[in-house]
């Protein structure tokens, strides 16, 4: 009989969050036919949520996250790759 144990990162599921958080919000802009990355990085230096669409929740969505912790996951996603 094997005993395996899972293991459960607090970390990973918040990455993963994040990660769909950030999919729904560049989607959002995208179908809305603004520049995702041009919004985004707009929302990230001001926090001003008007940079970010309302279709799709999007900017509800978006304010979920910290901008520390937003740019944390960008760059360690960056960096990772």
């Amino acid at each position: 009989m094997f005993d395996k144990t899972m293991t459960f990162s607090v970390g990973d599921e918040r990455d993963r969050e994040i990660r769909t958080i950030l999919n729904t919000v560049y989607n959002a802009l995208k179908e809305k036919g603004y520049n995702p990355i041009n919004q985004i990085v707009g929302y990230i230096l001001s926090e001003d949520p008007t940079y970010i669409t309302t279709n799709q929740n999007a900017r509800s969505l978006i304010r979920k996250l910290d901008r520390d912790e937003l740019l944390q996951a960008l760059l360690k996603y960056y960096f990772e790759q």
